[in-house]
């Protein structure tokens, strides 16, 4: 039974199942300061496959549409060239409100600005590096689309990417940055060469969302904004908190290892996209995020379930291996002044994709225990609670299951965002 957007949000704004708190928060997080920068959407760069054609771009326009959780009179955009071997030429960048919904790439007449680059329209970005724009002078509402338009002037690899933005984006012939509608060559759900959208506001401050394939919006429906970051953020406007959301999910990601596929395995075509292990990914991704206050964590399932399936045998995890590891993002987070939240890993009794055995079962119940009963994060975000089936505790809910017992559906994703308590984020 499908699931309206508007019943999704009641969903979200209900009371927070199964959620439970560690106490007041300790004064750690700094907001943005006045009139300072506050981060509004993210995407994680990940890699290309080993095995595979990457996709090339000649002469050619991106056009990508973000969801913007918070809002401001000024933005910027954040482009990456992290896994170019080669500088990366820019030929030019408009940014737009979106118009319509959906997967529409059209654009809100008169809302078409130049995006600059140290006052130039063209730039070069440097193997490895990233691109910040300069401020662009656009009133963007909270909650608003963005469309981006990227054009290529020269033949380029695409190197960089986040692989699952579940949004339709596009590729069009030539630089048509400022039309408002385009004709698209190919249409695919990746964000190419673009990871963050800031916008400047007095005070506030963004929630870092860092975790795998649940957090990123896995087996959502495309073009709805239905990951239960964009749920917790219409959650957050609806109550009058002006805060943004970055989702850093990426799908397939661990806390403790890097992509690894077993030589000659079909995994050699897809497992570079899973990004980075957690901790070597935390600097980039959560504390370069411009105004991060808080942050919470939903990581060790891939960690549990990769090693036998896509990531060798001796890559097996134990419990106590994971819990060093948040204890490391904890101690990372309150260096960086954000309060930290750890959420419960969810249940997967026979999920499609190999993960469950008796023993990951128990390991994912020593892991939620210490995550809940420690103290040792700032606040604990019970998803394991709010979203197993009361008749077997350790399967996912049928009516919050995709269908692989492992991956919420959008009724599930609702109740992830409900499940968190506004409270924590004072």
């Amino acid at each position: 039974m499908s699931t309206t957007r508007r019943e999704l949000l009641a969903l979200a704004s209900g009371a927070a199942v199964g959620a439970a708190t560690s106490g007041a928060v300790p004064a750690l997080a700094h907001d943005s300061g006045p009139d300072g920068w506050v981060a509004t959407w993210a995407a994680v760069p990940t890699t290309i496959p080993s095995r595979g054609t990457p996709t090339v771009l000649d002469r050619q326009t991106v056009r990508s549409v973000v969801h913007c959780s918070t809002g401001g009179d000024e933005l910027r955009i954040r482009l990456t060239n992290e896994f170019g071997e080669t500088a990366l030429r820019i030929g030019a960048v408009h940014v737009a409100l979106r118009s319509g919904d959906g997967a529409s790439t059209a654009t809100v007449p008169g809302s078409d600005r130049r995006v600059t680059f140290s006052g130039h329209g063209a730039a070069t970005i440097p193997a490895g590096a990233p691109l910040v724009s300069d401020p662009v002078r656009l009133r963007l509402p909270a909650g608003g689309d963005l469309a981006i338009s990227v054009f290529f002037p020269e033949r380029t690899t695409v190197t960089t990417l986040a692989a699952f933005s579940y949004q339709d984006n596009v590729i069009a012939n030539g630089d048509v940055t400022a039309a408002r509608t385009v004709t698209a060559t190919a249409t695919l759900q990746q964000d190419l060469f673009l990871s963050g959208v800031a916008v400047r506001k007095r005070g506030g401050g963004a929630i870092v969302t860092l975790g795998d394939s649940i957090t990123n919006g896995a087996n959502t429906v495309a073009n709805l904004n239905h990951r239960w970051p964009d749920l917790l953020a219409a959650r957050l406007r609806s109550a009058g908190r002006d805060l943004g959301i970055a989702n850093l999910g990426v799908s397939g990601n661990r806390l403790l290892h890097d992509p690894n596929p077993p030589a000659g395995s079909n995994a050699e075509t897809f497992a570079n996209y899973f990004g980075v292990n957690g901790l070597r990914r935390f600097d980039r991704d959560v504390l370069a995020q411009p105004g991060r206050r808080f942050l919470i964590v939903l990581l060790g399932v891939n960690d549990l379930g990769h090693p036998g399936t896509v990531a060798p045998p001796a890559e097996v995890v134990s419990a106590d291996d994971l819990i060093a590891g948040h204890r490391q993002l904890i101690a990372r987070a309150h260096e960086g002044g954000l309060a930290a939240f750890g959420g419960t890993v969810l249940p997967f009794k026979n999920d499609t994709l190999g993960f469950y055995t008796p023993e990951n079962e128990a390991k994912r119940q020593q892991l939620n225990r210490w995550i809940r009963s420690s103290g040792e994060y700032d606040g604990v975000i019970d998803f394991d609670k709010a979203m197993g089936d009361p008749a077997d505790p350790i399967a996912l809910h049928p009516a919050y299951d995709s269908g692989d017992h492992l991956h919420p559906n959008d009724a599930g994703m609702a109740v992830m965002a409900a499940a968190v308590p506004l409270r924590l984020f004072r």
